[in-house]
């Protein structure tokens, strides 16, 4: 199990196995700055954390969305730099959803290794749950993967499965309809162009819109938080 506060343990060979990647490509990616450097401990060896790890998750579905090495430098360089392992799978899980259909069938094997750790039954029935991965015959699973790492770390929150469905309900609603309220809109825009400048239009608009509601979210999020916070007399 991993937070985010946890030390850098992981050696690369560790890091490339968890990642699912070479130690070649973990080495060309810290070559070309998209991978921090590891923490130096003893006898020189570098170690590597969960941020080395959600990052290389990050670059692995940026280059999966067709993205060139160009572009992921660009797009990592415009991320701030203190994100943390929590923030980098929500940006993960944000360009995933660019895909049409991220559900695919994998064995328990498979899904634990994606995971990144031994998931029990109680860990499945939560995941189930929360829609991340069905279960079929077998022993095998369809999984989003695009939200298999928050899910999993959703595992780890100190809050019940019914208070985890309940906002899982809301964010959907809510979502719905902003959803509902820009397509209204952007169909006004487009209501008299070529069907090619439409497909156009939206294809550049998903990931900006996502991209938008996601910072607007977490802004919002994070001042009801403090004002609960303040009011409650919290440190």
């Amino acid at each position: 199990m991993t937070t985010d506060a946890e030390e850098p343990t992981l050696t690369i060979d560790e890091l490339a196995a968890r990642a699912g990647v070479t130690v070649r490509t973990v080495r060309f990616y810290g070559s070309k700055g998209l991978l921090p450097p590891p923490v130096i401990g003893p006898r020189r060896v570098g170690r590597y954390g969960p941020g080395h790890v959600a990052r290389l998750a990050l670059i692995e579905e940026l280059q999966q969305q067709g993205m060139t090495l160009a572009a992921i430098e660009r797009y990592l360089g415009q991320l701030p730099p203190d994100l943390t392992p929590h923030d980098l799978a929500i940006h993960r899980a944000v360009v995933a959803s660019w895909a049409p259909d991220l559900r695919e069938t994998v064995s328990r094997g498979e899904l634990e290794r994606r995971a990144g750790r031994p998931l029990a039954a109680e860990d499945i029935e939560r995941l189930t749950a929360m829609s991340v991965v069905l279960p079929e015959e077998e022993d095998t699973f369809r999984v989003d993967s695009g939200l298999l790492r928050l899910g999993v770390r959703l595992l780890d929150v100190p809050l019940s499965q019914d208070a985890i469905l309940a906002a899982r309900k809301v964010l959907i609603e809510h979502s719905r309809a902003a959803a509902h309220e820009l397509a209204q809109l952007f169909r006004g825009e487009v209501a008299e162009r070529d069907a090619r400048d439409v497909k156009s239009l939206s294809a550049h608009m998903h990931p900006l819109v996502v991209q938008a509601l996601l910072t607007t979210f977490q802004r919002s999020l994070r001042e009801e938080l403090s004002e609960w916070l303040t009011g409650s007399g919290a440190g």
